[in-house]
């Protein structure tokens, strides 16, 4: 069965009281769904709540024993692309974001992934170069196009939202654009690429 719209999972990573991962993640939503070409799902890893890794077989098996490994699996495995919102800690990406990847194993692969990271004057890259290496281990696919957020904090309002940019608007429907290219590629049944000319 074709889909007019595969799905593309946004994944907030930072689960710390006062994060401001949340509103990046809460922006990058908005500009996906004008955009059209996804059907779009934010996925809060605060509201997630997963343990620490408390599965005792491997993931590759899919054999889970927990309840809320079962639910994990059945968010991520619907996904056919990711863009994960993580900040930089310590010139890498946070421990609870590892942490929800290492519980699957096949649920990921052969699907797109792009970042939105946000941090100081590095704007998080350094986190998504770590985050790199991990993603093509489980079989993603990252892509170029990505969006980079300097100096987070004066990209926000008095009320915690984004403030307009449209050079951030600008790179984020770059990397929509590219993440449609490249699931219709990886995942042809879930694009019908005659919604979109």
């Amino acid at each position: 069965m074709v889909h007019s719209c595969p799905v593309l999972q946004v994944i907030v990573a930072s689960t710390r009281p006062g994060r401001v991962g949340k509103s990046f993640g809460d922006w990058f939503v908005r500009v996906a769904e004008q955009h059209g070409g996804f059907e779009v799902e934010q996925i809060d890893l605060a509201q997630v709540n997963l343990p620490f890794m408390d599965e005792p077989k491997h993931p590759k098996l899919r054999d889970y024993q927990h309840q809320h490994t079962k639910d994990w699996s059945a968010t991520i495995d619907r996904a056919d692309a990711y863009v994960f919102v993580t900040p930089e800690y310590n010139y890498g990406y946070n421990a609870v974001l590892k942490n929800a990847i290492d519980f699957l194993n096949q649920e990921w692969a052969d699907k797109a992934v792009s970042f939105v990271s946000y941090g100081g004057i590095a704007g998080g890259t350094r986190a998504v170069q770590q985050l790199k290496q991990v993603v093509t281990t489980l079989r993603m696919v990252p892509i170029f196009e990505s969006v980079n957020i300097a100096f987070a904090g004066t990209k926000l309002d008095e009320n915690g939202r984004v403030t307009e940019d449209p050079l951030l608007d600008g790179a984020a429907v770059q990397t929509l654009d590219e993440l449609l290219r490249l699931t219709a590629a990886l995942r042809p049944d879930s694009v019908d690429t005659r919604d979109r000319g």
